[in-house]
């Protein structure tokens, strides 16, 4: 029975020495191998590394698995100042994700001696990298990062082009820092910043006061250049109109020239007929109204004129009458 036990005992280690000492690589994944405490061997499961192997059973060999696609985490959301000053408004919540890898077989040696695990790679790099967001974005004021004006040089919107330079400097930086670490920094993104939820209540306040302050200020300006617009329309109206009845006088003062001369050539050239037609012309004013009624005498110098009129003089020898071709 003893024995029996025994026999028992030893195929169950049997069975347990040969489940321990074999232990698979996937493609997806790279399989760092300690045998009691020092490294022996790392496979990369995409260079032909993957598949079944054979070593020692554990705890004589111990197997980590890292990851060796590209990993990406969230930053944990900080508040940072900008250049302008310690107000409420100027305070604005930043919030990243980072991409990251380990690049090669040879670079996870480092990785587990330096970083030990991804919580931990994840935590040192979250430190540098909003340490480093945080330093740069202090320096920028908050018009370089909400603003939505285009850039002069590139013609892209300007806080595009503040994000960007942010972004490639703090990956620049990070970057030859984490080699250091086995890591190799592929991204760094800016989710979003914005205002830190318990303040926008009164940055919205304050902005809606200032934005009614600026209406004010644009509506003064705006009766300021209307009555500017008034008087100015007002001084020109005037100036034209005393340029019209300047121009209006001289017209009547040549026009009555033009008359004057226009009567006394015709008086010169017969008189007694120009008298003649003078004296209609006062007739007819006279008697020219429909509702007008005179009851004159036909024995009157006015009517003499209707039965007597002048006759045409005679200026050329051969006999024709003046006015005759």
């Amino acid at each position: 029975m003893k024995r029996y036990i025994l026999t028992q005992l030893a195929v169950i280690a049997a069975i347990l020495f040969v489940r321990w000492s074999f232990y698979t690589v996937d493609a997806a994944e790279y399989v760092y191998v300690t045998v009691l405490g020092q490294h022996t061997e790392t496979f990369d499961g995409g260079t032909n590394g993957a598949g079944l192997k054979f070593g020692w059973p554990w705890p004589i060999q111990q197997v980590q698995r890292l990851d060796r696609r590209l990993q990406q985490f969230d930053l944990g959301a900080f508040e940072q100042l900008t250049h302008e000053g310690e107000t409420v408004d100027k305070i604005l919540v930043i919030e990243a994700y980072v991409c990251w890898k380990i690049p090669d077989d040879k670079a996870v040696d480092k990785f587990v001696k330096q970083m030990g695990s991804p919580e931990k790679a994840r935590e040192i790099l979250s430190r540098s990298i909003n340490s480093r967001l945080g330093a740069l974005i202090g320096q920028k004021r908050m018009d370089d990062l909400v603003s939505t004006a285009p850039d002069p040089k590139s013609g892209r919107k300007h806080v595009d082009v503040a994000a960007e330079q942010i972004r490639a400097m703090v990956l620049e930086d990070v970057r030859k820092e984490a080699i250091d670490y086995g890591i190799d920094l592929v991204d760094i993104r800016m989710r979003r910043f914005n205002h830190p939820g318990n303040v926008r209540d009164s940055i919205f306040q304050r902005i809606s006061t200032e934005r009614r302050k600026e209406a004010a200020r644009y509506e003064s300006d705006g009766k300021r250049q209307a009555s500017d617009i008034l008087a100015k329309a007002d001084a020109e109206v005037r100036e034209r109109l005393a340029t019209a009845r300047a121009e209006e006088v001289r017209i009547m003062s040549e026009a009555d020239r033009a008359a004057m001369l226009i009567r006394n050539d015709a008086y010169k050239q017969d008189p007694e007929f120009y008298k003649f037609l003078k004296d209609m012309e006062e007739l007819q004013n006279i008697v020219g109204g429909k509702n007008t009624m005179l009851l004159l005498s036909t024995h009157r110098p006015m009517f003499e004129a209707l039965f007597t009129p002048p006759r045409p003089k005679i200026d050329a020898p051969n006999g024709k009458k003046k006015g005759d071709k």
